[in-house]
């Protein structure tokens, strides 16, 4: 008797899905995506608005691009005791051109994944003696998004065998795990019921290839962590903590599923 709220909320929005089946024009319309489709990979940019897609294609109005501009910022910027910036190290940004793809990556020295962010935060505390940027601010967000911007257009292409195996493991099977009061895995919304409007809302791949992008119901850039945290709350799921283990090994497998696919950060969505 306990369970019976849940299955009948589980019910409720699988009947939902089914029945929302015969709005999914603009998911399913025959377009040729170019590189935004690879096999059977499905970028979010495919099933969004046409507007949407126009404010993502035009940097004058994407209004991500202030968050690479204050990236732009900061990399020249000197910080901490060493007396350095970013471009002491790197010169100019094109030495990033390529370094989003592979991420997140395997560290030998913690045993474990390190994405992009914490990437940049560990060059800021070893390398300039610096304090860290929190997840989510403006600094740490910024810095995300002009670095993989460097990288825009080319194929995500991350690794997950040897040392990265058990990581990609356990990302695989926190995404097919049902969890929270709804009882509901990532895979029923992005596997099973990707392309299917749901309520307001047309259901995606759930790919990671443009974060950090800015959302239209945030009003604001977010990390592909806050994305795992918001979908978490939305099954009633206690969310992990943004850079716990649980979501790196999370993101290894989701950017696995889009492999091939455009970087195209930062994108807007919906």
């Amino acid at each position: 008797m306990g369970n019976t709220p849940r299955k009948y909320a589980l019910v409720g929005l699988v009947l939902a899905m089914a029945a929302g089946a015969a709005g999914t024009a603009v998911a399913e319309e025959k377009k040729d995506w170019g590189a935004y489709k690879v096999g059977d990979k499905r970028s979010g940019y495919t099933y969004a608005a046409p507007e949407t897609r126009a404010m993502q294609d035009d940097n004058f109005q994407n209004p991500a691009m202030l968050w690479a501009e204050a990236g732009e910022e900061l990399w020249n910027k000197v910080d901490g005791e060493a007396g350095k910036s970013c471009a002491s190290c790197h010169k100019t940004p094109d030495s990033m051109k390529g370094v989003a793809v592979s991420y997140p990556k395997y560290v030998a020295a913690k045993k474990g994944l390190e994405n992009l962010e914490q990437r940049i935060n560990r060059c800021r505390t070893e390398n300039m003696k610096a304090k860290e940027w929190k997840y989510e601010s403006k600094e740490l967000l910024g810095m995300t998004v002009f670095v993989r911007h460097q990288s825009l257009g080319m194929p995500v292409n991350v690794k997950v065998d040897g040392e990265y195996a058990p990581f990609f493991e356990k990302g695989k099977a926190f995404y097919n795990q049902r969890r929270g009061q709804l009882d509901m895995a990532c895979k029923h919304c992005h596997e099973d019921f990707a392309g299917t409007q749901i309520r307001a809302n047309l259901l995606s791949q759930g790919q990671g290839n443009g974060f950090p992008l800015y959302r239209l119901k945030w009003s604001g850039v977010g990390s592909l962590h806050r994305r795992f945290r918001g979908c978490n709350k939305q099954v009633r799921s206690t969310p992990y903590g943004y850079g716990s283990d649980e979501y790196l090994a999370l993101e290894l497998y989701v950017m696995w599923r889009g492999q091939g696919l455009p970087i195209e950060t930062p994108a807007v969505r919906n």
